[in-house]
């Protein structure tokens, strides 16, 4: 592995980029604290898992535009109800026509609806769980959803952390080509190695910068490529 440039000078050349300081920091948006994070419901939870696990390689506008309709066909989400649908109320729901036809994803909203019914039970919600998480090590957090939920590898567990306000970094075209670029990883990003060596990475940045690692993982992106942040 090379040596880590300074985050300082990361931010610079960001800043440079986008036309200075103010210009970079607003497109930064933060995180939520642990306590706003509690506040969660799990059926806000399950809905945001569920919409970032559709939106996966599809068109987000068109997820977000029926996501409406799929509130109303399932019962606002609530895990307790969602896991009483039958097998054949599943399917029927994978052909709606004013829903989106996808077996496999509309099966992964029952999955993780189990998921988080179990790890409720286990740590009173499922936003308890995620609060408590430390953000040293959140690509634990990332396996942890990978191995009990459906449909949450590579960076949709991420993406949909992020979109909670759980602080997290991701792995966005523009991450990836730093590191390889500077040599910072020794293997594949899907491996536990390369992801513990870009864990270590970001938490010696944060410490030097005292930022969250959502807006480390901006910046860092802003610095560099095509600004994927």
């Amino acid at each position: 592995m090379s040596q880590l440039e300074r985050f300082s000078s990361i931010y610079a050349r960001a800043s440079e980029r986008k036309g200075g300081a103010a210009g970079l920091e607003a497109l930064l948006s933060g995180c939520l604290s642990d306590d706003e994070i509690r506040q969660y419901r799990d059926a806000e939870l399950l809905s945001a898992m569920s919409r970032q696990v559709f939106q996966s390689g599809f068109v987000w506008r068109v997820v977000v535009n029926k996501w409406p309709e799929y509130e109303k066909s399932f019962f606002g989400f609530e895990p307790h109800k969602v896991l009483m649908l039958s097998p054949e109320q599943i399917q029927a729901r994978a052909s709606d026509a004013t829903l989106i036809r996808h077996l496999k994803k509309t099966q992964a909203i029952y999955d993780n609806a189990l998921m988080i019914h179990d790890v409720a039970r286990e740590h009173g919600s499922l936003a308890q769980l995620i609060a408590a998480w430390p953000t040293q090590d959140i690509i634990g957090l990332w396996a942890l959803l990978k191995k009990r939920g459906t449909r949450l590898g590579g960076n949709t567990g991420p993406y949909f952390l992020r979109g909670i306000g759980k602080d997290t970094f991701l792995l966005t075209d523009d991450v990836q080509g730093y590191f390889k670029a500077h040599k910072l990883v020794d293997a594949g990003f899907t491996s536990q190695t390369a992801l513990k060596q870009v864990q270590a990475v970001f938490n010696q940045w944060q410490q030097e910068s005292g930022r969250c690692l959502a807006d480390i993982s901006r910046i860092l992106a802003c610095s560099v490529g095509d600004n994927r942040i």
